[in-house]
């Protein structure tokens, strides 16, 4: 009861979050830029202020779809963060290049981030499908939900190396921001904002998968006791 009460929470808590971020980018996207740089604008000159000239700034479809791929080294902003002038494309197009930074920098957490990537994106092609017949077969065979659980937290682990990398990329990027006064004083706050409301998705991401881990769990254990 307490676990199915715990996931309604933080299912509740996960929608205000969303919501909150999508007003807050809405009503920071209308705040511009002092020296009406886009969001490529920024990222690119992030990048040359630290010394790297082999990534490359580029446009995506969707809405708050921005990313860092390392693997083609690319900021990947969704258009209108790549164009728009604006507070809010100013902080999520930082951000983005914070974790192209870290990159470069071998910063250890985005490192062993990295190296799970490959893991959890094999794992997670059949774990659904293993969690579900570990459950139906629990009482018969109750190891392959044993298995399911093993490779359900790595998952888990995932959702919690990924904070410190979230959390340095946007110190990274406000520190930035400030040291070379891209936002004025009175609109930093903002960006600062924004940036910590997108944190708190991966908050709640990581508190949800560590619940669902020990939903699973008490289901092994129950069938053991049984």
């Amino acid at each position: 009861m307490l676990i199915w009460i715990i996931f309604i929470g933080l299912t509740i808590v996960s929608y205000i979050i969303s919501a909150t971020l999508k007003a807050k980018f809405d009503r920071y996207s209308k705040l511009p830029m002092a020296q009406w740089l886009t969001g490529k604008d920024v990222a690119e000159m992030m990048l040359a202020d630290h010394g790297i000239n082999d990534v490359k700034v580029v446009s995506i479809g969707g809405y708050l779809t921005d990313h860092y791929n390392p693997v083609n080294k690319t900021i990947n902003l969704s258009r209108p963060v790549y164009s728009e002038p604006s507070i809010a494309a100013a902080a999520v197009a930082a951000h983005e290049t914070g974790h192209a930074i870290q990159h470069a920098r071998a910063y250890s957490w985005l490192m062993l981030r990295s190296a799970l990537v490959p893991v959890v994106s094999i794992t997670s092609r059949w774990l659904s499908w293993i969690l579900l017949l570990g459950i139906i077969t629990v009482q018969t065979f109750p190891y392959l939900l044993f298995i399911g659980i093993i490779l359900f937290s790595l998952n888990t682990l995932f959702s919690f190396i990924t904070l410190p990398v979230e959390i340095d990329a946007s110190r990274r990027a406000l520190k930035w921001l400030q040291i070379r006064n891209m936002v004025p004083d009175n609109h930093y706050i903002y960006a600062r904002d924004a940036l910590k409301w997108a944190a708190y998705t991966y908050v709640i991401a990581a508190l949800t998968s560590l619940a669902t881990l020990l939903y699973y769990i008490l289901i092994f254990i129950s069938a053991r006791d049984e």
